[in-house]
């Protein structure tokens, strides 16, 4: 079977980022009057989730300076819930894949699963905080506010759920899970609430990042005004999300999935897929395809997400680590998101197979696109079909013209 020629696009999108991280976090420490809630000779814990937030380590380490430059002892504490297979080890290992090292960002990580119970909820549910945390003399909750990959709703990713699923561990992720949906969507806030009210969280940072996911915004909140800041924050995130350039298609290659790209291995944002139980898919983008072509070193062989795909490759699957997935997948409860689909030897043969199954749809009429992973998306690979249509657009950067699709010996496709 032949394949469509491929063009290679950049998509332009009007955004602004910051240039000057250390500056503004130093601003944002002035702003919330850090001097009076950092004093000399105290231990001050600083949140860190398992998510590829651009300029990660350069962030931590210049929040951590500010606390030293305040006399003050810094530390890290993993903060994601079931992530790294649920053991201390393992999320110091999500860390190093983030190039969040004791080195990167001149302060110790503390892990542990152990956590403190802090309090409880309206509706009974206990709230759990990390005992390093806990028995810090402060808390700096930091946390990227994006839209969720299984919800929507005025409070989502950010601040609020990484008071609650990141600083609980795990046990706060099986006590938010076990009631579904409903858990994280409607229960998470509250959770998040107590946990701030009842410990020593000196203020939050909440993250946004723009289209190109460069960071845009970096805010310092102070503790009771964090979910309302957050829930403007959010529609801040919204504006600046990126899409893929077109809303139907035949099939999406996406190179990479994995825990550092989305908490979904794939943002169910750009890909248009939930497959949560009770909750609506969306209407756009629509895909009949996707291929999840390989898997993140940095996921350590968590493929959660690998059930949003319809095809797969030997190579991806051959690097799943199934307790780490398992482990991750139960917790959340959302089951389908770790079923394997079909296996195939290579691209190659997923194209081919995807292609087969295309109903009526000639081969160089297919509408198919090529993404590095679901957080990089500036630069493509479109068929021939959709790049006539978007070739002459305002915002699309025409990088390499049709051409074959290329593979290597093993008939993967070449890097981008």
């Amino acid at each position: 079977m032949s394949l469509p020629k491929f063009a290679k696009i950049r998509q332009q999108f009007h955004v602004e980022s910051l240039k000057d991280i250390a500056g503004t976090i130093s601003e944002q420490f002035n702003h919330v009057k850090a001097d009076e809630k950092i004093k000399p000779g105290m231990e001050i814990a600083i949140t860190v989730g398992s998510r590829g937030i651009a300029n990660i380590p350069l962030i931590v380490k210049s929040v951590a300076d500010e606390i030293k430059n305040r006399g003050a002892t810094p530390f890290i504490i993993p903060s994601m819930g079931s992530h790294g297979g649920a053991t201390a080890e393992g999320q110091i290992e999500v860390l190093d894949g983030l190039g969040v090292t004791e080195e990167s960002t001149g302060c110790e990580i503390r892990s542990s699963m152990d956590v403190e119970v802090v309090g409880e909820t309206s509706a009974g549910i206990p709230v759990y905080v990390d005992k390093h945390a806990f028995h810090a003399d402060g808390i700096i909750i930091m946390g990227r506010v994006k839209p969720h990959t299984d919800f929507k709703n005025k409070i989502e990713s950010g601040v609020l759920k990484m008071a609650s699923i990141g600083m609980g561990k795990h046990k706060q992720a099986l006590a938010l899970h076990t009631y579904g949906i409903k858990g994280i969507s409607e229960m998470m806030p509250e959770v998040g609430k107590v946990a701030i009210r009842n410990s020593n969280t000196l203020f939050g940072i909440a993250i946004v990042e723009n289209a190109h996911e460069e960071t845009a915004i970096i805010e310092a909140i102070d503790p009771d005004k964090i979910e309302e800041r957050e829930r403007e924050l959010l529609k801040n995130a919204f504006d600046l999300m990126p899409s893929l350039p077109v809303d139907e298609m035949d099939i999406l290659v996406v190179d990479e999935i994995g825990k550092n790209f989305s908490g979904t291995g794939m943002d169910t944002n750009i890909i248009g897929r939930i497959r949560v139980l009770g909750v609506e898919e969306p209407k756009k983008p629509s895909v009949k395809y996707i291929i999840a072509s390989d898997l993140s070193e940095a996921s350590h062989g968590n493929a959660l997400g690998i059930g949003l795909a319809d095809l797969t490759t030997k190579r991806l699957f051959e690097k799943i680590d199934l307790k780490t997935m398992n482990e991750n997948v139960v917790t959340s409860t959302f089951l389908a998101r770790a079923s394997i689909p079909i296996v195939l030897d290579n691209d190659q043969e997923a194209l081919k197979a995807a292609l087969r199954a295309n109903w009526g749809v000639a081969t160089e009429e297919a509408r198919i696109v090529r993404i590095p992973n679901t957080l990089h998306i500036g630069e493509l690979f479109v068929s021939e079909v959709i790049f006539n249509e978007l070739k002459n657009k305002e915002n699309i950067e025409v990088l390499e013209a049709l051409h074959e699709m290329k593979f290597d010996e093993d008939g993967y496709l070449l890097p981008m």
